[in-house]
């Protein structure tokens, strides 16, 4: 399928993206299964580059499994069946011939808590380029420059550049989530995906979080999910209202909260269930 760029609007109620930036992740006609329960029904959308898409919906409306979709996490969970096409950078991710290994190199995921490895800073950053590359190619100086530019994009380096031997887990809740995004980084992705980041933070937390995905976004992809309505509105570029595992309508953020096309998402939004 080609993977051009959309050059004119299209129908918002049906997952359209909008014009101004390449598709780096179409989704065509794509269901999901959990044994015997469909959580994804006929899914498309197409997701821009350089920009915050977020997720948003009732619990149990299929958001997450979506997010988990585009680095092929939900497989980790046994009996999941799929048809369709995910396509991620141009490529069908769901073809026998992807590497899940290499997918995840490009596609990174952020979860809802923290989850720091119980090593040092320094390692926990350095984990990911060690688990993907030969030890024959790993040299310290290299790792340790990769490291301290890590964590200097996400502002942890003057905090934490003297003590990197320190355990990850002695961190504050919103260090850790800073960490865990900065341990995606040398492995050069081009898509994070990220699964509630700010759920367990408080409000300053959640503040200092959101600006750094907002830098991130000059850099990558971002897709995230949220039940956070005000978060959605003031993270997100645009929105996708998922409702029984489909998509509703994806549309630029205000366009969605201030002038939804569609009846059942002007009712989310008002509060009137979910």
């Amino acid at each position: 399928m080609a993977t051009t760029a959309v050059t004119e609007p299209h129908d918002a109620s049906v997952g359209q993206a909008w014009s101004g930036n390449e598709i780096n992740i179409r989704v065509r006609d794509f269901n999901l299964w959990y044994g015997t329960f469909q959580a994804l029904i006929g899914t498309g959308i197409d997701i821009r580059q350089g920009i915050i898409t977020s997720l948003i919906g009732p619990s149990g409306c299929g958001k997450t499994t979506l997010l988990r979709s585009f680095n092929r996490i939900n497989e980790r969970y046994g009996n999941v069946t799929t048809t369709g096409e995910v396509s991620i950078l141009g490529k069908n991710i769901l073809d026998a011939d992807v590497s899940v290994a290499a997918l995840r190199r490009k596609v990174g995921m952020v979860f809802q808590r923290p989850n720091p490895l119980p090593i040092s800073i320094y390692e926990n950053v350095a984990f990911g380029l060690k688990s993907h590359t030969p030890d024959s190619q790993i040299k310290r100086a290299h790792t340790d420059e990769l490291v301290e530019h890590a964590l200097r994009e996400v502002d942890l380096w003057p905090t934490v550049k003297d003590n990197l031997k320190r355990k990850a887990t002695g961190l504050t809740l919103e260090q850790q989530q800073k960490l865990c995004i900065a341990r995606l980084l040398p492995l050069k992705p081009e898509i994070i995906l990220m699964d509630e980041p700010c759920s367990a933070l408080d409000a300053a937390g959640i503040e200092r979080i959101e600006e750094l995905i907002s830098e991130l976004k000059k850099r990558f992809t971002i897709v995230m999910v949220t039940h956070n309505m005000a978060q959605a509105r003031r993270a997100s570029d645009e929105c996708i209202f998922m409702l029984m595992g489909e998509i509703i309508e994806h549309a630029p953020t205000m366009d969605l909260f201030f002038r939804p096309r569609n009846e059942k998402t002007a009712m989310y939004i008002e509060g009137r269930y979910g």
